[in-house]
């Protein structure tokens, strides 16, 4: 299979020739960053209260004075939809004056 020439196909191509079976669910987060609390806590609610189907968590970065909305969903990892999760995650983010920082998955042993 190949992928798109940016980095969301970068990253699938490297998942696939690790063997990860791209055609099954994985858990992917989606990282949102903001610089106040408050504006973190409220998109995490607004989600919550959404019908988007995601676990989300709020916790300080590493960075001093960041704050972490991390949304993890199961879901097949295609292009298609990582692509389309990031876009709606970083609209979200930047209606509560934070940004989308990246996707990753989480793997079982």
């Amino acid at each position: 299979m190949s992928f798109p020439n940016d980095e969301t196909g970068a990253v699938l191509a490297e998942m696939q020739d690790a063997g990860i079976e791209l055609s099954k669910p994985v858990i992917v987060e989606f990282f949102q960053l903001f610089e106040d609390e408050n504006n973190a806590r409220a998109l995490a609610d607004y989600i919550k209260n959404s019908d988007i189907d995601a676990i989300v968590k709020v916790h300080p970065d590493q960075t001093p004075n960041v704050w972490d909305v991390d949304c993890t969903m199961k879901m097949i990892p295609s292009y298609e939809n990582i692509t389309k999760n990031e876009v709606m995650f970083e609209k979200l983010a930047r209606r509560f004056s934070g940004y989308n920082d990246g996707w990753g998955v989480q793997l079982d042993d």
